[in-house]
């Protein structure tokens, strides 16, 4: 660490001849005088998040305008509008060597096929310590660390915020679903926890709490009475959350779509697309800003179906069809991660991520460094959304 000390006269000297200029005060708070403030906001608006951070220094008006409200939700806005993937990332759950998270790129995973995945901080992390991720929403990414520690974690800011415990106990029969969304009315993030226990002959008993953002408290609302949610995390659309659920222990061909609305806290259902007839298996996603169902029939094909207007049944549309490639689809778990604007799907089938064009039926391989076994990934999009109440 450097020492002050006192100036020698010779350094008194060269520094008054150096320094005879004052810098005006209006050009030492401001880098652009002459610039209207709304040109400047415009153009903040449209930088990475991480330009940002580092311009929070560079002035006290800067400081004060990148931590506005309004400036974080414009700058949110357009990120979603840009369609050339610079602020959306991939964020993946690995298991080997170790638990951990890593996160790379999508515009280098739709455009080259590669990246190199990068080592991400976040709280609790540790070599055991299990991490689940549960969703993400406005780059605000929900984690279960150990199925019992609960975040909301902003990757890109490196903010986190531990939510207090929910009451809910873990015990022998029973498991543990989570969700995370946006409540659009209140501008509030909740984070939804179902507590199931299973009971001899099929039976089932829930308890359902919600947590908010604002208040930083558990609420208990009603319980989950449409089946046995199947999904592993709640899907996020339109101020909902929305499971596929059963109502047959250990059935997945006859399921519904049970949505919760983070505003009134009423569940509904979805109606589901006509998928065919014969046997197939089905998951639930979110695809473009819509509901999306993917119906896997085995050894022949899978079929996308999305609702291209929320909650209007006759608007399932099926987007087309990816034929079965041996030894490409056999693995049971799939997931639909995102439509690029030429229309390739981003899909993750077992521990592989692969990218299909639907058009020709073709697959490419996607090479990700530094990446070894993993289980899960999610895409969230860079954003300075704070996970603290100061919202």
């Amino acid at each position: 660490m450097e020492i002050e000390r006192d100036p020698t006269h010779q350094e008194t000297k060269r520094t008054n001849k150096t320094h005879q200029t004052p810098i005006p005060s209006q050009q030492a708070s401001d880098p652009f005088p002459d610039l209207p403030h709304e040109i400047i906001t415009e153009i903040l608006a449209r930088l990475p998040v991480k330009s940002l951070l580092q311009f929070r220094s560079v002035c006290k008006s800067w400081l004060s305008l990148i931590s506005n409200p309004h400036f974080v939700k414009s700058h949110l806005s357009l990120a979603y509008k840009s369609d050339d993937y610079t602020h959306r990332r991939l964020v993946l759950s690995c298991v080997r060597p170790h638990f951990d998270l890593k996160s790379c790129t999508l515009g280098s995973i739709l455009n080259d096929q590669s990246d190199t995945a990068v080592d991400l901080d976040y709280p609790l992390r540790a070599p055991h310590n299990s991490v689940w991720i549960v969703g993400s929403c406005n780059g605000l990414v929900c984690i279960a660390i150990e199925e019992d520690a609960v975040f909301l974690w902003n990757p890109t800011t490196r903010k986190s915020n531990r939510l207090p415990d929910s009451g809910v106990r873990m015990r022998y029969g029973c498991f543990i679903i989570y969700g995370f969304g946006y409540d659009l009315c209140s501008d509030d993030y909740k984070v939804v926890v179902i507590f199931c226990v299973l009971r001899s002959g099929g039976s089932y008993e829930t308890e359902v709490k919600v947590y908010s953002l604002r208040t930083d408290t558990w609420r208990r609302i009603g319980d989950f009475c449409h089946g046995i949610p199947l999904n592993d995390s709640g899907r996020y659309l339109s101020g909902s959350l929305h499971w596929s659920a059963s109502g047959v222990q250990g059935s997945s061909y006859s399921w519904d779509i049970v949505s919760l609305d983070l505003a009134n806290e009423v569940y509904g259902k979805v109606v589901l697309p006509n998928c065919g007839e014969g046997r197939f298996d089905s998951t639930l996603e979110i695809l473009r800003g819509c509901l999306c169902v993917l119906c896997n029939f085995p050894g022949t094909r899978s079929d996308i179906w999305v609702m291209k207007e929320y909650g209007q049944t006759e608007s399932w549309t099926k987007l087309f069809s990816i034929p079965h490639i041996t030894n490409l689809w056999d693995y049971e778990h799939s997931t639909l991660l995102y439509l690029s604007r030429n229309g390739e799907v981003l899909l993750q089938l077992g521990p592989q991520l692969v990218l299909c064009n639907p058009r020709d039926g073709t697959f490419k391989n996607i090479v990700i460094h530094n990446l070894l076994a993993w289980l899960e990934a999610h895409i969230y999009v860079e954003s300075l959304v704070s996970p603290n109440t100061e919202m």
